[in-house]
């Protein structure tokens, strides 16, 4: 008689619901994580390691090295959401999760440009090469892992991807409020700000023992394979890629402006660093308490619904509520900014993940929600700090930012049109349901 081993899936207990969300967020929680330490203390790296005597082009080489990793994510995207549609969810997962902690350590351990002249810009711009190409093909297969396992609880389950977005956030902002608190100025731009980054490190090795006892869902394992999942996406699938780079174009557009505004509370409005920092806090709260209910609510209602609404209250009061913080300059004003630009997000971002998975059958759902995500990442939300950086210097208009959401949200709406006039054939019956 053979003996299997104990650590054989055979005589594992399978995992609960919750604990397939906590192994298969945590990965996304390190990314995050990282993306928004390098965006909050984007000041103090950009003295670090882009030293000029000019601060605008300081600010602009840090968020253009902080954009240009994006430009890596659709290959991530590509490569490991193919990876994951070929061998596997858990296989992609922890590929992921170990070249997030390599950039991470990076960014934590290299000198700055005084110690090691070009080297050190050189060096923080690999590590933001390998982190985007492992955060490229994250989102697909984490999110492909939560809809298999509960097909009927899409909204709620992926709703937790991005919910995990906002405790990342959380826990960036209160490291900055708390350094900037805690430490004088000099130390905080000395050493003070890769305190966060070896925090991230411990993430990592948590994310790693967490997903070895995932298992990949009958819904996968049992469905039909393809060996081919890029061609057949690029070749059958495309318009559905442009569709959910569409969609997401608001969403990420206001994650990486809500991760800017520490640096637009300093730079614009003049405040203490701890002041952007806490408000940032409060939007970090919001995004990840309400995201799980509005992912709940999506499938209640109908992800189109939902979204659509949230989409054009934003084109309507985005830029005012942009021009009424930098006319009042105050920390009410800033903080009832972060708070209603993180609970339109919140509402929108937790019906979008299932939307996503629902418009792509389960051969190539990773690869395709990978390619989609990481283009609409790419162009919509990684250089966002850039973007509103630049449109704030060329207007002489600090409520310039709004402009660009305003677009952004357009934009999505036109992509969530083209959802809507979809063939129930492809795509799924439960994201078109009450959608009227």
């Amino acid at each position: 008689m053979s003996h299997l081993p104990v650590s054989s899936p055979a005589l594992r207990k399978p995992l609960t619901l919750t604990q397939i969300v906590v192994a298969t967020s945590a990965g996304n929680a390190l990314e995050w994580f990282d993306i928004a330490i390098y965006a909050f203390f984007a000041i103090y790296i950009g003295k670090n390691f882009f030293p000029t005597t000019n601060e605008t082009a300081s600010m602009l080489l840090t968020f253009g090295s902080f954009g240009a990793s994006y430009l890596v994510r659709p290959l991530g995207g590509v490569v490991l959401g193919a990876y994951a549609d070929k061998r596997g969810r858990k296989a992609a997962l922890m590929a992921s999760v170990g070249l997030m902690m390599v950039g991470t350590a990076i960014v934590a351990l290299i000198p700055g440009y005084d110690r090691i002249g070009l080297a050190a810009p050189l060096g923080v711009f690999a590590a933001r090469l390998i982190q985007g190409f492992s955060a490229g093909g994250e989102f697909g297969a984490s999110t492909a892992m939560l809809v298999e396992h509960a097909p009927h609880r899409r909204g709620f389950l992926a709703s937790w991807q991005f919910a995990t977005q906002g405790l990342a956030t959380l826990l960036a902002a209160t490291f900055g409020f708390a350094l900037a608190r805690l430490l004088p100025h000099a130390e905080l731009e000395s050493w003070g700000w890769r305190v966060p980054f070896f925090f991230g490190l411990l993430i990592g090795p948590l994310g790693l023992y967490l997903r070895r006892f995932l298992e990949d869902a009958p819904a996968f394992t049992e469905a039909a394979r393809t060996q081919t999942p890029v061609r057949d996406v690029i070749m059958r699938q495309k318009g559905m890629v442009l569709v959910a780079a569409g969609a997401l174009a608001v969403s990420t557009s206001v994650n990486y402006l809500l991760q800017y505004l520490p640096t637009f509370a300093i730079r614009q409005l003049h405040m203490p660093a701890s002041t952007g920092f806490a408000a940032t806090m409060m939007g970090g709260i919001i995004l990840t308490c309400v995201t799980p209910l509005a992912g709940h609510v999506s499938d209640r209602i109908g992800r189109l619904k939902q979204m659509v609404t949230v989409g054009i209250v934003l084109v309507v009061t985005v830029y005012p509520a942009f021009s009424y913080a930098v006319e009042h300059g105050s920390a009410v004003a800033l903080f009832g900014l972060v708070i209603w630009l993180a609970l339109l997000k919140s509402i929108y971002f937790g019906a979008l993940p299932a939307l996503m998975s629902e418009i792509f059958p389960a051969a190539t759902r990773s690869t395709g929600m990978s390619i989609g995500y990481n283009i609409g990442v790419t162009v919509f939300g990684g250089f966002t700090p850039a973007i509103v950086t630049w449109l704030v210097s060329v207007t002489a208009n600090r409520s310039a930012p709004g402009f660009y959401l305003m677009a952004t949200a357009m934009i999505s709406l036109a992509a969530l049109a083209s959802v809507s006039r979809a063939k129930p054939t492809r795509v799924d019956s439960r994201l078109v349901a009450k959608r009227g």
